[in-house]
C-alpha cells in the first residue's frame, strides 16, 4: 500500500517525508483543495527522496477553465517538469461537470513522460463509467477521488464502483478524511494507493489573524499522523 501525502509547504514536505509517505501530492493552499505550488517550492520537493506530483490548478473554485488558465497550467507543468518532479495532478470540467476531454489532452500532451493523477473533478461527474474510460485513454495512471462525497468514507459504494470500472487498468486512490483510524475500510476495497493530509489545525492568533495573513482552515502536515497512517496499512 503506498500512502501519498499532500504538503503546502517546506515543513510539510519534511514531516511527510519523514513520516514515511511514499509520494508526495505537492500543492499550496490546501485549504482550498490544493493549487499549483511555487516554482521554488517544486525545486525544495525534487530532492526530498521519494516521487513528487505537483498539483496544476491555477485558482481556487470550479475546473471549467479558460484558454488563457489552460496556457498557464501548461506553462506550470513545465515548470515541474523543469524542477525534476516526477509528474502532475490534473483536472478539467465542463460547465456540466464532465471531464473536459479537449482540455485534459492538451495538459496531458504537454505532461508527456511525466506521471499523470486525474484529481477529484472527478467527484463532480455524472457518468463515472465515461469518466473512467476518457481517463484510460488518455493515459492517466490514478484516479484520485472521495467517492463523490465530501469524505471518503461516506463515498465507499461509489469508490467501489470506480475500483470495479478501473480494474487492470489504472488506480484508483481514495482520498478526503483518510486516516489511521479509518484506513481499513479503504484497503478493504482492494486498492493499493491511499491519499491523506495527516495534518492538524494551525491555531493563528495576534496580529497574523487580525490582518488576515491567515484564513481559516490553516493545516500542518504531522510526522506522527504519516507515520500512524503508513503503519495501519502494514499490519
Amino acid at each position: 500500500m503506498l500512502i501519498e501525502v499532500c504538503v503546502d509547504s517546506a515543513s510539510g514536505l519534511a514531516a511527510a517525508v519523514a513520516g514515511g509517505a511514499g509520494r508526495i501530492e505537492l500543492c499550496a493552499a490546501l485549504e482550498v483543495g490544493g493549487l499549483t505550488p511555487s516554482a521554488g517550492l517544486m525545486q525544495l520537493a525534487a530532492g526530498c527522496g521519494v516521487p513528487v506530483f505537483a498539483m496544476i490548478r491555477p485558482r481556487a473554485g470550479d475546473f471549467v477553465y479558460s484558454a488563457a488558465e489552460l496556457a498557464l497550467m501548461q506553462a506550470d507543468i513545465a515548470q515541474a517538469r523543469q524542477a525534476g518532479l516526477a509528474g502532475v495532478v490534473l483536472g478539467a470540467s465542463t460547465a456540466d461537470g464532465r471531464l473536459d476531454g479537449p482540455a485534459l489532452h492538451r495538459l496531458v500532451t504537454a505532461a508527456e513522460g511525466m506521471g499523470l493523477t486525474l484529481h477529484r473533478a472527478v467527484d463532480l461527474v455524472p457518468d463515472l463509467t465515461e469518466a473512467v474510460e476518457l481517463a484510460v485513454e488518455l493515459g492517466f495512471a490514478r484516479i484520485l477521488s472521495s467517492g463523490q462525497a465530501v469524505r471518503a468514507e461516506d463515498g465507499l459504494a461509489v469508490l467501489a464502483r470506480l475500483v470495479e470500472l478501473a480494474v487492470g487498468r489504472l488506480s484508483i486512490m481514495p482520498g478526503a478524511g483518510i486516516s489511521a483510524a479509518n484506513a481499513a475500510r479503504f484497503v478493504a476495497l482492494g486498492v493499493t494507493e491511499l491519499h491523506a493530509s495527516c495534518s492538524a489545525p494551525v491555531p493563528v492568533q495576534g496580529a497574523v489573524a487580525r490582518l488576515g495573513f491567515a484564513g481559516p482552515g490553516l493545516r500542518q502536515t504531522q510526522v506522527a499522523a504519516v507515520q500512524a497512517l503508513c503503519a495501519a496499512v502494514t499490519h
